[in-house]
């Protein structure tokens, strides 16, 4: 059975920030921009269930297509606000709004979009995410008005 870090066990206990997942965040950051498949591959589970903006289910398999042929083409990641939340010691979920400018199936899409992802610490220890959802934030400005 997988072994819990005892530092990210006290951070679960006492509510503080999370430091791993935050680097997550950021390598995951960098692997979209620099469009690096290989380490999409080690931060990505191979159970993921991943939201597309437009609502369409993709596969770990799909999305590393996806940046691996271009399909996907990150031209700016700028993220704006990173908050995360321990569900338990080897489960957390990070929600993240960024203003993005990507090239989807060469088109351009511009705006801030809000992805939140669920990070969990697998079998060998490694954090991967395992389920995902990205959608465009409409009016970033307007504060959170309920459902």
């Amino acid at each position: 059975m997988f072994e819990v870090d005892r530092e990210i066990l006290n951070a679960v206990l006492l509510g503080e920030p999370a430091p791993e997942i935050i680097a997550l965040e950021a390598q995951i950051r960098a692997a979209q921009l620099t469009g690096d498949v290989e380490a999409l591959d080690h931060l990505i589970s191979s159970d993921l269930l991943f939201t597309g903006h437009d609502g369409q289910l993709g596969s770990k398999a799909e999305d590393l297509e996806a940046h691996r042929s271009g399909f996907f083409r990150f031209r700016s990641h700028q993220p704006e606000e990173l908050r995360v939340s321990w569900v338990r010691p080897d489960v957390a979920v990070s929600s993240l709004r960024a203003r993005l400018s990507v090239e989807v199936a060469g088109n351009l899409i511009e705006g801030t979009f809000r992805y939140t992802r669920v990070w969990a610490a697998e079998a060998d220890g490694k954090w991967r995410v395992v389920a995902g959802h990205v959608s465009e934030v409409l009016n970033p400005e307007q504060p959170y008005t309920g459902a």
